[in-house]
């Protein structure tokens, strides 16, 4: 994914970019920073959820803004942060809206076969003919990120997928974002406010401040001490841990 001198204005005071970036194929890139550093907008932009006033995306060699909407889901899922879908559906029909693009409605074998693995992949076998609004908030956004994936787009953005989630699912859902990277080849692009989360997991760390990238690259090259305080405006000391660097804050 490519995004060239991509700018959002909402006043002259809120601009976001121009950001000029390349995602790299196949790795997990987190995208961190304070409240209101854009993040969520440029991930939006990227979805084409949000147009942009400026630049121009591209995925997949697809120009975001002339591909039309049935090709562009085949490619490119999204995953934003708010999600208002009726509670009167249960977990497999939730996640059967991700087979869309392909079925139109009309669901196939295939189609029931795919449902069923992201079903089990992320544990809600158990909880698939239950109604969305007998689920916790973690059980209920798991059911999302399983949508999502049920896609099976080679890019997939998600905002903030640990919502609601505690540290052991919390972790059970970068697991299984990890493991869609590694052994599948997808490209996944998240939001993500847990900094250590974001170091332990990512293959590349996005830092955004007042609507700019200010620093792109490998998780140990950003896990700095003073590129990530004065992202955050707070004293954070990185330290070596055993599975990486940790921010202490």
């Amino acid at each position: 994914m490519r995004l060239t001198k991509v700018e959002k204005r909402f006043n002259t005071n809120r601009i976001i970019g121009p950001i000029s970036l390349d995602f790299p194929k196949g790795e997990l890139t987190s995208i961190i920073g304070p409240n209101g550093a854009g993040k969520t907008t440029s991930l939006l932009m990227m979805g084409r959820l949000l147009a942009m006033d400026s630049g121009h995306i591209t995925v997949s060699g697809l120009d975001i803004d002339n591909t039309p909407s049935e090709e562009l889901a085949k490619v490119l899922a999204i995953l934003r942060q708010e999600n208002h879908f009726a509670t009167r559906l249960t977990v497999r029909q939730l996640v059967s809206f991700g087979r869309y693009p392909y079925s139109k409605g009309r669901l196939t074998a295939e189609d029931e076969a795919i449902i069923t693995k992201y079903i089990h992949y992320l544990g809600l076998a158990p909880l698939e003919n239950l109604y969305l609004h007998e689920l916790s908030g973690g059980q209920r956004q798991r059911t999302y990120v399983a949508m999502v994936l049920a896609q099976e787009t080679d890019y997939i953005l998600l905002d903030e997928p640990l919502n609601n989630l505690d540290i052991a699912a919390s972790v059970q859902m970068m697991n299984y974002l990890r493991e869609m990277t590694t052994q599948l080849s997808r490209t996944i692009i998240v939001v993500i406010h847990d900094l250590n989360m974001a170091a332990k997991y990512s293959d590349n760390l996005c830092l955004m401040k007042d609507g700019q990238v200010t620093h792109f690259g490998k998780v140990e090259e950003i896990m700095q001490s003073a590129l990530l305080s004065d992202l955050y405006n707070v004293s954070i000391q990185v330290i070596d841990g055993p599975d990486g660097p940790i921010a202490i804050y």
